[in-house]
C-alpha cells in the first residue's frame, strides 16, 4: 500500500509540475499579447482618421504613420514567439487569434487605401512580420486572414457613408466594386467554419449598404463630381 501511495504521489507531482509550467507559459503569452493588442489599438485609432471630413487629403499620411507603427508589431510578434515552444503553436493560439485577425484587417485596410486592391496573404504577413506557412514558424492561419477581410468589408461600408458626408462621391463607387468582387470570391469558398460562415453573412449586408449609398449618389446626379484619392 505504501508503495502505491508513493507512486501515486510521484505521478501527481509530475502532473502538478506540468500544470505550473503551463500556467507560467500562458502568463508570459498573455503579457506579450497585451502589449501587441495595445499597439493594435493605437493603429486602429490612427486609421480611424480616414472617416474625418479632411481625410481625402490625409490618407497617405495616415497609411505611412500606421506602417511605421507596424514595426513595433513585428517586434511584439518576435517576443511572443519566444514565450512558447515552436511545436506547441496550436496549444496556445487561442490567446492571440483575435489579435492577429484584427491586425490582418488593419494591414488589409492600409493596402486598400494605398492601392484600391485586395491584399494578399503574403502582403499582410509581410506587414505583420510573420509567416504564411506554419512550417516556417509563427504564421497566420487562412481562416484568421479571411476574418480580417470580412472586418475590412465592414469598415469600408462605413467609409462609403462617411465619404459622401465629406463630399467624396467616387470613393463609394470604388468601394462598391471592391466589395462585390470580395463577395464573389467568398462565394467560391466552402465555408465549414461556423464563425466564418456567420461573419460572411455580414458581408452581404455590407454590400447592400454600399449599393444603397451608390444608388443614392446616382439618382442625385453626383457621380464623378469629385475623384476618390488613392494618394491622399
Amino acid at each position: 500500500m505504501a508503495d502505491n501511495l508513493l507512486i501515486t504521489s510521484e505521478i501527481f507531482a509530475d502532473f502538478n509540475t506540468f500544470l505550473v509550467n503551463d500556467q507560467d507559459t500562458r502568463e508570459k503569452i498573455r503579457d506579450a499579447v497585451r502589449t501587441l493588442e495595445q499597439t493594435s489599438r493605437e493603429i486602429m485609432t490612427t486609421l480611424q482618421g480616414i472617416h474625418q471630413k479632411s481625410a481625402s487629403q490625409e490618407v497617405n499620411y495616415l497609411c505611412k504613420k500606421s506602417r511605421e507603427m507596424f514595426v513595433a508589431v513585428q517586434s511584439h510578434f518576435k517576443a511572443l514567439e519566444e514565450t512558447f515552444p515552436a511545436d506547441q503553436y496550436y496549444r496556445y493560439s487561442d490567446h492571440w487569434k483575435f489579435g492577429i485577425q484584427r491586425l490582418s484587417f488593419l494591414a488589409s485596410l492600409i493596402i486598400f487605401l494605398e492601392t484600391g486592391k485586395l491584399a494578399t496573404r503574403e502582403e499582410v504577413t509581410q506587414i505583420l512580420g510573420i509567416n504564411v506557412k506554419k512550417e516556417d514558424g509563427f504564421h497566420i492561419d487562412l481562416e484568421d486572414f479571411l476574418h480580417g477581410l470580412l472586418s475590412l468589408a465592414n469598415e469600408l461600408s462605413r467609409l462609403a457613408v462617411n465619404s459622401v458626408t465629406a463630399g467624396d462621391f467616387n470613393r463609394p463607387l470604388q468601394i462598391a466594386s471592391f466589395l462585390n468582387e470580395l463577395d464573389s470570391g467568398f462565394r467560391l469558398l466552402n465555408l465549414k467554419n461556423d464563425s466564418l460562415r456567420k461573419r460572411y453573412d455580414g458581408l452581404k449586408y455590407d454590400v447592400k449598404k454600399v449599393e444603397e449609398v451608390v444608388y443614392d449618389i446616382s439618382i442625385r446626379g453626383l457621380k464623378d463630381s469629385k475623384p476618390a484619392s488613392q494618394d491622399g
